[in-house]
C-alpha cells in the first residue's frame, strides 16, 4: 500500500520545545508515498512549549470549518477550544508540525496525521468527517479554504495503461484475504450494495443490486455480454448463471482475475465466461451488452471520450449498456487524501462530465438512478466488519494500514451521507436504436414477481419479503 509503518509518539515527546521555524516542520519531511519505514528514533519531534500564537491558530482552524463541536488539545495537555459537552470528538495534537501541515492542508495532511499517530481521535470518525463537510460546505462554494484544497491540494490525474494498471495493483492486489473479511460472502461485490427492503443483510443487498443491474440490462439466454473491470468477478459469474448469458470480462489486477478464474471452474462457469487480463481499450468483438460497475472512477476525464469510443464500436447496433460509477453533483476532484494514498488515479465525474462518453458517440442515455443513500448503509456494512476484524486485520498488515482503512472507509461514508458523493446507475444505448421499452416496469416486475420465481435467483429470505 506504500503506507509507513506506525511511528508512536508518546507523552513525553508531547511535550516539546521550540519556534515557529523550520524545524516545527522537520518530521514531515517522511514521504508517504513510498514504501519507507521510519522509526521513532528518526522522527523525535521537536521540543517546544504551547504560545497563545498555537491556540489563536486553533480557533482559526475551528473557524473555517464551522466551528463543529469538538475538543482539541494540544502538547501540553491543555485544551484550545472552548467547552463543549456533548463533543462529536475529542482530538489531541501532540507537536506543532502536526498543527501547522493540518493548517496548511487539512484534506491531505489530516488522515496522515491520524494514521501515524501524531494526532489521537475519540469519537465516531464518520460523523465526525459529516461534521467537518457540512461545515465547509456551509462557508459556500467560493470559501478561501475551499478554493486552496482545490487549486493547491489536488494533483492532475493521467491513466495511461500503464499509470492503470500501477494504480489498480496498489489498492486491489494487497490480497484476497483481506478483503474477504469485510466484504460480502456471496459475490465478493467491492461496490455499491442495493437495499429495495430495509432489513436487508450485505449479502442480500449485494444480490439484489446484481438483478437489479441484469434487470436494467434486460438479459436473455444467449446474449452475449461484456464487462470492462470485473472486480472478482462475481458480477459476470451471476449473469451467467442465473440469466444464461455468456460473458467476456476484462481486468487489469493479476489478483483478482486468478481469483474470478478459479471461481468460475469451481462454478462449472468456465464455458460461460471468459477472464481477459487486459484493459479496457483493448476490448475486441461486439456485444449485445455493456456494462461496467465500479471501473470509471479510475478513467482519466481526458479518456473519456476514449471510452466512449470502445462502447461504440463494441455494441451491437441493438444493444444496451449500463455504467455504475461513484459521481458528484458538481464537478470537482476526489478527496486528496484518499486519491494519494487508498485510491490513486480516481476521480469520480459529475454527470455532465459523464456525457463526454455518450455525446461524442451517439450514445443515448435512457435511465439515470441515484442510489447515493443505499452506497452510505454500504460503507456501514463494511466499516461495521472491518472493525470486527481488525486485530485479525492488524497481524496481516500494520496498525497504520488499519487506521487509514479505517478512516478510509468512515471518510466514505461521511461523503455519502452529506452529498459530497453520489452513486450514478446509467443505461445508455445507440441513438437511432428502436429496440427499447416503453417503461422502466421491467426493472421492478422483478422485486414484486412470483416468489417462486424470485427464491430459485434471490439469497432474499420469505421473512424479508
Amino acid at each position: 500500500m506504500g503506507l509507513i509503518k506506525q511511528s508512536t509518539v508518546n507523552h513525553e515527546t508531547a511535550h516539546a520545545a521550540g519556534s515557529y521555524d523550520d524545524a516545527a516542520l522537520h518530521n514531515d519531511s517522511v514521504q508517504h508515498s513510498g514504501s519507507t519505514s521510519v522509526s521513532p528514533e528518526k522522527t523525535t519531534l521537536t521540543r517546544s512549549s504551547v504560545t497563545w500564537l498555537d491556540r489563536w491558530l486553533v480557533k482559526k482552524m475551528v473557524e473555517v470549518v464551522g466551528n463543529p463541536p469538538v475538543r482539541i488539545s494540544l502538547w501540553d495537555g491543555a485544551e484550545a477550544t472552548p467547552y463543549c459537552k456533548h463533543p462529536v470528538a475529542v482530538l489531541a495534537y501532540h507537536d506543532r508540525g502536526a498543527l501547522l501541515k493540518t493548517l496548511i492542508n487539512p484534506e491531505l495532511y489530516w488522515g496522515d496525521l491520524y494514521c501515524t499517530g501524531r494526532v489521537e481521535f475519540d469519537g465516531d470518525l464518520a460523523e465526525f468527517m459529516s461534521v467537518i463537510y457540512r461545515g465547509i460546505s456551509g462557508l459556500g462554494k467560493k470559501s478561501w479554504l475551499r478554493q486552496l484544497i482545490h487549486r493547491f491540494g489536488h494533483r492532475r490525474i493521467f491513466n495511461s495503461e500503464d499509470k492503470a494498471k500501477e494504480n489498480i495493483h496498489h489498492h486491489y492486489d494487497i490480497g484476497n484475504d483481506f478483503y474477504k473479511l469485510w466484504l460480502d460472502t456471496e459475490e465478493m461485490q467491492y461496490t455499491c450494495a442495493y437495499f429495495p427492503l430495509d432489513k436487508m443483510t450485505l449479502e442480500q443487498a449485494q444480490i439484489a443490486k446484481l438483478h437489479h443491474i441484469c434487470q436494467k440490462l434486460q438479459l436473455a439466454p444467449g446474449d452475449t455480454v461484456v464487462e470492462a473491470g470485473c472486480g472478482w468477478g462475481g458480477l459476470a459469474r451471476f449473469m451467467a448463471k442465473h440469466y444464461g448469458v455468456n460473458v467476456t470480462a476484462y481486468n487489469i489486477s493479476r489478483e483478482q482475475i486468478k481469483y474470478a478464474r478459479q471461481s468460475a471452474q469451481q462454478e462449472g462457469l468456465s464455458e460461460l465466461v471468459n477472464y481477459v487480463l487486459d484493459d479496457y481499450r483493448n476490448i475486441e468483438g461486439q456485444f449485445d451488452v455493456f456494462v461496467s460497475v465500479g471501473m470509471l472512477e479510475h478513467v482519466a476525464k481526458q479518456d473519456y471520450k476514449e471510452l466512449g469510443e470502445v462502447i461504440r464500436r463494441c455494441l451491437k447496433p441493438d444493444g444496451r449498456g449500463l455504467i455504475h460509477a461513484i459521481g458528484r453533483v458538481i464537478p470537482g476532484p476526489m478527496n486528496a487524501w484518499i486519491e494519494r494514498r487508498i485510491f490513486p488515479g480516481a476521480c469520480p465525474p459529475a454527470l455532465s462530465e459523464m456525457m463526454d462518453i455518450f455525446e461524442p458517440n451517439d450514445l443515448s442515455v435512457m435511465d439515470i438512478e441515484n442510489l447515493r443513500l443505499h452506497y452510505s448503509r454500504t460503507l456501514a456494512m463494511w466499516a461495521e466488519r472491518f472493525e470486527r476484524h481488525k486485530a485479525q486485520i492488524t497481524e496481516m498488515m500494520d496498525e497504520e494500514f488499519v487506521r487509514a482503512w479505517g478512516l478510509y472507509l468512515n471518510g466514505s461514508k461521511a461523503a455519502f451521507d452529506v452529498g459530497e458523493l453520489q452513486l450514478f446507475q446509467v443505461v445508455f444505448s445507440h441513438s437511432k436504436n428502436n429496440e427499447i421499452t416503453w417503461s422502466r416496469q421491467h426493472i421492478y416486475d422483478f422485486d414484486h414477481g412470483d416468489k417462486d420465481a424470485r427464491a430459485k435467483l434471490s439469497v432474499v429470505p420469505a421473512e424479508v419479503e
